[in-house]
């Protein structure tokens, strides 16, 4: 790799330049990670979180019905400081106490959820260090999202355990657009490469959304919402638990009938623009039922039907705007049904799953005779056991095996991998804990591939400053088009290899005034080989390209009084074509945030968030041709006034000063928005 490319002197002035940046900006509405219900299937919660250096305790091992519940729900802005520090459960898999994990994750929980008013997960998204959300126009459009610089198809996505890429996208990118956060109880962004304990697609991260557990007396809840846009949400849940069954269902719609995406310069002289008309209907379940004290069986059910009308292009050269829409319709199920097995009060826990999901996708377009239409499944059959060895020492071991199909009117194409692992948590004293996995997988096409992970984490005495690294290796399986595609265009390669990395951070987080104040940052870096691109006649595929992405993420949370809280995030980063030195696509150098919530009476919750993006290489969508495409700064207010136990009223302003901008180019985002409703709540008898 060319020298060019390797760290040097600026890189420390990048993080200092970055914290002192999150500084002026604020701090957070939230702990720097905010508390996440130990929800997931299939990871377990070992151990208690860690008391801070105030309150410490001894660490004890939870009863095998106490791991299973759920935390309470976060508050954005407390009233005190938390006494234990919040939980995690993507960087292990085993629900674990954030001060102990050396990986950069953020959580967003349902609290978040509610008062940032968030409809669809790329909103949650947007403001998440380290991401950049392209959505091509408003809600339904084609959404990507590249974490750390590195390419849309490069994180894993996981519902409730599920992996739901789609096998048969081109290039195996997933596409948040239908995702929304109805039943979303916590979603966890987890960065840097993480394929020693997931597998393939996780070079950049990985992101998990968890929806909500039943428990307690049976709720009914609801939210309605209109606003502009000609938008009309709303959904509905009934969730609770009782006896030896816990329960959670939900259905929701979202529609937006009128949002204006396609830039009027684009448009031939007299042609109208038409605007986007997007609805989705999505329906989930989750259940689980405890056989006897050592027997748990659980199942998760989500089905999502989204309709799009859009503007597409025609296939001149430069192309143009239809004056007629085109239509994407998308049909979405994905479950998991698993039996857990308990031994040794909980000490042993071994998950037997079956997970399978189905994705198709039907598009017509006024320049086609026909329409197309294609399906991809994946099944995916999976076992791990979890084991405390001794107390803060767990060992999680596991195997897997996984189908992917495509099928389509111009081919049918299936491959298969295996899988085992195994991961290592250990705390080596007090104060030092660190994670270690390794995993082997054997793919049809290209045989076994290994990845490997290591990440240590030291809690500083007297100062408590969290000192952090990670290093650890990834890789991209192709994607069934890329490798066994044929078509009259183009045929695959087979002899295709994995697209691999190579990625470390370094960093560090220091508490003030009992965590009142919290503020920290961290340097990233990834080398990624063998990037597959087309040949040069754009009839097949070949692994030809290299990549370096590196950056820091800085932030600073203060709670300013008990009821009014900041944060501030900022991201740079740096991604590279390192053949050519050229900036990748679609990765802004320049990033931040800044969200402010206050609490003005009990009732009443307000918040405000600034998000600026710089600018950055993207590509014009007519000529094809690389540009410069501006930077754009949104301001979005949001509130909501308690009635009463059972009743909520909330409102929120999106793009307040109704800035004009296009991410990506040639695909206008929404202007001024405001929206409003009602969210009702109401508790039945056990």
């Amino acid at each position: 790799m060319s020298s060019a490319f390797r760290p040097s002197p600026t890189h420390g002035r990048f993080l200092l330049s970055s914290c002192i940046l999150a500084l002026s900006l604020g701090a957070g509405a939230a702990q720097a990670q905010q508390i996440a219900s130990p929800n997931l299937l299939p990871p377990v919660e070992i151990v208690t979180p860690r008391p801070n250096a105030a309150t410490a305790q001894p660490a004890q091992t939870r009863t095998r019905r106490a791991a299973r519940r759920p935390a309470p729900p976060a508050e954005t802005v407390t009233a005190a400081p938390n006494p234990f520090p919040p939980v995690v459960i993507s960087p292990t898999g085993i629900a674990t106490s954030v001060d102990r994990v050396a990986s950069s994750v953020s959580v967003v929980t349902q609290k978040d959820i509610e008062t940032q008013q968030y409809r669809a997960v790329p909103d949650v998204l947007a403001t998440i260090p380290g991401l950049n959300v392209v959505q091509t126009g408003g809600p339904g459009g084609q959404t990507s999202v590249f974490m750390r610089g590195t390419n849309s198809n490069h994180t894993k996505v996981l519902i409730d355990g599920i992996d739901v890429g789609d096998p048969s996208t081109p290039n195996g990118a997933f596409d948040y657009a239908n995702l929304l956060t109805a039943n979303v109880q916590q979603i966890e962004v987890l960065r840097g490469p993480q394929s020693g304990l997931y597998g393939s697609d996780a070079i950049g991260g990985v992101i998990s959304v968890i929806t909500r557990k039943g428990e307690g007396p049976a709720r009914v809840s609801g939210t309605f919402e209109a606003g502009s846009f000609n938008t009309f949400n709303q959904n509905i849940g009934l969730s609770g638990s009782k006896d030896n069954v816990n329960y959670a269902f939900s259905v929701a719609h979202l529609h937006a009938g009128d949002v204006p995406v396609t830039p009027q310069q684009s448009l031939p002289p007299g042609q109208r623009a038409i605007g986007n008309n997007y609805d989705n209907k999505t329906i989930s379940s989750k259940v689980g039922v405890d056989l006897n004290e050592n027997l748990t069986i659980n199942s998760v059910l989500r089905y999502t039907d989204a309709l799009l009308y859009f503007t597409g292009d025609d296939f001149n050269f430069p192309s143009a705007p239809n004056p007629t829409q085109s239509s994407h319709a998308v049909q979405q199920f994905a479950t998991r049904e698993e039996a857990v097995w308990t031994a040794l009060d909980g000490r042993i826990r071994s998950y037997f799953g079956v997970n399978y999901s189905n994705n198709n996708r039907f598009d017509r377009s006024p320049t086609s005779a026909t329409p197309s239409s294609s399906t991809g499944d994946r099944l995916k059959f999976d076992w791990h056991t979890v084991a405390e060895i001794t107390r803060g020492n767990n060992i999680v071991v596991g195997a897997e095996q996984q189908t992917d199909r495509l099928s389509s009117a111009e081919f049918v194409a299936q491959t298969g991998n295996k899988a085992g692992f195994v991961e290592l948590q250990s705390q080596l004293a007090d104060r030092i804990f660190v994670v270690a996995n390794v995993r082997e997988d054997s793919h049809d096409q290209f045989g076994n591939h290994t990845t490997w992970r290591v990440a240590p984490a030291v809690i500083v005495p007297v100062t408590e400053t969290k000192l952090k690294a990670s290093y650890g290796t990834g890789f991209k399986a192709p994607s069934l088009s890329q490798l066994l595609e044929k078509t009259l265009f183009s045929t695959g390669n087979p002899n295709l290899k994995p697209e691999e990395s190579t990625g470390y951070d370094v960093g560090f987080e220091q508490p003030f005034f009992n965590d009142q104040v919290r503020f920290g940052a961290t340097y990233f870096r990834n080398d990624i080989t063998n990037l597959i691109n087309s040949n040069t006649s754009f009839t097949s595929y070949v692994n030809v390209d290299l990549a370096t992405t590196e950056g820091t993420e800085s932030f600073v949370t203060a709670r300013i009084t008990e009821r009014f809280g900041i944060r501030a995030d900022y991201t740079y980063t740096r991604a590279v074509n390192a053949l050519t030195g050229a900036t990748l696509l679609r990765r802004p150098k320049e990033k931040w945030s800044a969200t402010a919530t206050w609490l003005p009476i009990d009732a009443l919750t307000l918040s405000a968030t600034v998000l600026h993006l710089g600018t950055w290489r993207d590509i014009d969508r007519s000529t094809f041709v690389n540009l410069d495409a501006p930077g754009f700064t949104l301001v979005n207010l949001r509130g909501d006034y308690a009635l009463n136990d059972q009743v909520k009223l909330f409102a929120r302003v999106d793009n307040l000063f109704d800035v004009r901008y296009q991410n990506p180019t040639g695909f206008l985002a929404p202007g001024l928005g405001v929206f409003g409703g009602v969210r009702l709540a109401s508790y039945g008898v056990q």
